[in-house]
Order: C-alpha cells, then structure tokens, then sequence
C-alpha cells in the first residue's frame, strides 16, 4: 500500500487493508475518503471496520461510495467538501485509487487546469484521459 501523491494534502491508494491504517497514521495522514461501496468484492474489509481502525489511530474518516460510471454532482460535491473540512493530509481510496483520483480531480480543490490535473495523475500511474470530456464540462458531471 503506497499512496500516489497528488496534491500536498491529498493522496490515493488502492484498497487499505486494516493494518494499513496504522501505516497510514504513521506516515501523517489525518484523514481517510473511502470511495468504494461495501461489498463490492467479497475479500475487501468493510466500511465499519476500516473506520474503527482509524478511529483507533486518530484518524477522521468518511466514506463517499461511488461507481466510477455513475459519479454524481451530489458524490463530487461531497468529495470537494470533505476535502475542505477534514484534517489534512488525506488519504482517499477505493479498489485501485482511479475512482478517488477521478473525484479529486473533479473536485478540483486545487484549482488546477484539466492538464494538469490528467499529468498529476499520470505522473502517479493513474490515466484519467477516458474522462477529459467529462473534466473539461463537455459532459455533464
């Protein structure tokens, strides 16, 4: 588990298991996004039990459950105010760490241009290009 650094406060990583939490604690992160629904594959910890961890390292945690191929205006917004009120930095997940990349750079909390926002991810082995229409407006979020 090594989260893919995209802005000074907001990292993504792939599936934490819950003894990834204490490393997440360990290494500064604040604040937990999890992005995946429960139950989506049968081996993932559950929403309640990833949160007890960081609970139990002093961590915030909040989850926003999307489908990649239905993220919403409601599940964007969510994101953008989780990122503006939790304790930073924070740390966002789902099965790979494409999904909270795609909301991050949805969110846009940095105020970054569409290109820099797809180089960001990419420099961090994430290819948010499929989504440019939609990051750009042209399709509706």
């Amino acid at each position: 588990m090594k989260p893919k650094i995209l802005t000074p406060n907001v990292s993504v990583l792939g599936q934490p298991e819950i003894a990834d939490i204490e490393a997440l604690a360990a290494a500064g992160y604040r604040s937990i996004i999890g992005n995946r629904p429960d139950g989506e594959t049968p081996d993932q910890p559950s929403w309640t039990a990833l949160k007890a961890a960081a609970a139990k390292f002093g961590i915030e945690a909040v989850q926003i459950p999307v489908v990649a191929s239905n993220i919403s205006a409601d599940d964007i917004e969510r994101f953008r105010q989780a990122l503006e009120t939790l304790p930073k930095p924070i740390a966002a997940f789902c099965r790979t760490g494409t999904r909270s990349a795609l909301l991050w750079a949805f969110a846009n909390e940095a105020g970054l241009t569409v290109d820099e926002r797809i180089k960001i991810a990419a420099d961090e082995g994430i290819d948010l290009e499929p989504f440019r229409d939609r990051l750009s407006g042209g399709v509706d979020a």
